[in-house]
Parts: structure tokens; sequence; C-alpha cells
């Protein structure tokens, strides 16, 4: 028998666009019976923040055939028979081999990408204008040991304090699961090995600062109850989860954007699921809207570093 198929109108800036989707009723979130189909319309229903933070850019697809307790695996190369509104670059990796991957411009792109059975997405720091210099510097506070989100919430004020003294403005989300992602928008005047000792030059100072709660140390015998400052992941070749992205954990997580308000207020990043995001961006907007709109300098970073 052949699978059951339906068709999205996707609107977009050219128009509404036609996209299929097979078995979208394929279950992804077993404990909430989140379906393929629900989260194509999640797609539909955030793309212009999904796509204001992580569009235009190298994306790499984390895909899951059979639901998130499945098999996973990673898609980097516009595969054959893609549609001509899904995009690509050429991008060189640290190994120095040169291919194409993947860019996400437009909604339906990105419900493609979920008719690809999509759940993860992992966006450069870079754009596709010039992939080789990061616009954003990130940092991934991630609790280790007996520590969780809260003492990562904890720190994450102190660690805003010392990107303001290096000139460079931040903002925060939290990762979908345990920690927090603190992203500050940078010209793109470096390559990747330059942001990454910026960013070991900010771990290294916050955890002068906070010797007892931060840690910088790669083994993790050597980190104790402490929230590592994972500067690995400002590596040319490793992302992180994207705003608005799911994650592939119980609940049908997502990765969200929140004020320094909230955070200090207090958020549970449970609450951030598929089936809320909408109408918390219907309600009180995306915190991110203006990220990229005053980019800094790491200038003082790499002297510190």
């Amino acid at each position: 028998m052949a699978s059951e198929r339906i068709t999205l109108t996707v609107p977009g800036p050219h128009g509404d666009r036609e996209v299929g989707l097979s078995s979208p009723r394929r279950v992804l979130w077993p404990d909430p019976g989140i379906t393929k189909r629900d989260l194509a319309e999640y797609m539909i229903a955030v793309s212009g923040a999904f796509l204001n933070a992580n569009g235009h850019r190298p994306v790499s697809l984390e895909r899951f055939p059979d639901g998130i307790d499945g098999e996973r695996f990673y898609s980097k190369n516009p595969p054959k028979g893609a549609p001509d509104f899904v995009e690509a670059v050429t991008v060189t990796y640290n190994s120095g081999r040169r291919h194409p991957q993947l860019v996400l411009t437009e909604p339906a792109a990105t419900v493609w990408a979920v008719q690809m059975n999509t759940v993860v997405f992992h966006p450069w720091a870079s754009l596709a204008a010039d992939t080789d210099r990061p616009v954003e510097l990130r940092i991934d506070l991630d609790p280790h040991g007996a520590t969780d989100f809260d003492d990562a919430a904890a720190v994450a004020p102190e660690l805003r304090a010392v990107l303001r003294d290096a000139g460079l403005e931040p903002w925060v989300k939290t990762s979908g699961s345990r920690g927090i992602h603190v992203f500050c928008p940078i010209e793109p005047t470096h390559e990747f090995l330059d942001v990454r000792h910026a960013v070991i030059a900010v771990g290294r100072e916050l955890e002068r600062r906070l010797p007892d709660r931060v840690t910088t140390a790669w083994w993790k015998e050597e980190r104790g109850d402490r929230v590592f400052v994972d500067f690995n992941q400002a590596n040319r070749d490793r992302t992180m989860a994207g705003a608005y992205s799911p994650r592939a954990l119980p609940g049908a997580p997502v990765s969200t954007p929140v004020t320094w308000e909230e955070l200090e207020v207090g958020v549970d990043p449970a609450s951030f699921t598929l089936r809320s995001i909408p109408e918390r961006i219907a309600r009180v907007g995306d915190p991110w809207a203006d990220l990229a709109s005053r980019p800094g300098r790491i200038d003082t970073l790499l002297e510190w570093w």
C-alpha cells in the first residue's frame, strides 16, 4: 500500500509553494503524540523567527526517520532531487575538504526539511555570504555533575557582565535541554579559530570570577559539580541547536530565546515546547528579532586571550 501523503500550502517571499509531506501521521515524539504534520505546521507558524535566527547560513539537518527514539543521522549536503528553493553554499571544513552545504532561505525550505524527517536544525555561526567568518560569538553553558539548568541560569548574569566588559551585547536562549546558550552578534572580521580563542578568553574570565561554580576544564573528571563553558562549540565544524529548533528529547522541547529579565525571574525550559512556542511568539514576540542589528568586535577578547 502506498504511504499516505498530503500537500501543505506554505506562504513565503515568492508566494505560496506546495510542499508534499509523506506519512504525516507518523509520531515523532511518542509521549505528547506529536506527529510529522504537527512539526511541519510548527515550522510554518514560527518561520519568521526561525529564519531570522537560522536562515541564509550553512545548516546541518539532524534526521530521525522513525521518530526521536529511532536511528538518527546528519545531512549536510543537498540531496539529489531537492527542490530549487532549497539552496546550498560551498563551505570548507576543518579537514580542508570543500563541499556544498544546505542553506534555508524561506519557509517552504524548512517544511521540505521536515519532509526529510529533520527534527533538529544545526546552523553555522557564519552566513552563506562569507562562510569563513562568523557573525556570532556563541557560548554554551553546559551543566556538569550535579548542576542543572538553574545553576547555568545563576551564572549567566555574570557571563553577561564579562561580555559587556569586552564591549559585546549578549543574547540568551535555552538550549532545549539542561543548558543555556549565549550569543553575541559580531562583525565578520575574524575566522573561526580567532572566535574560538575569544570564547576561551570569556570562559577563563568567567571561571576566574566564579571559580567554585564555573569550569573550563576539558577533562570531565576535572569539572566536578560546576557549569562547563564549552568552548569547543566555537569550532568551525561544531554547531548548536538553532533558536526555535525542536530537540529530540521527551516532551518536544524547543531551544527558545528569552529576555534577560525572564531568565532573572526564572524560566522553566521544559515549558518551551513545540506546542507552546507559536502562542508564545504571538503573545510576546521574538526576543531575538533585533539580535543582528548592533554587531560588536572581539578585539578586547583577543587581547585577553
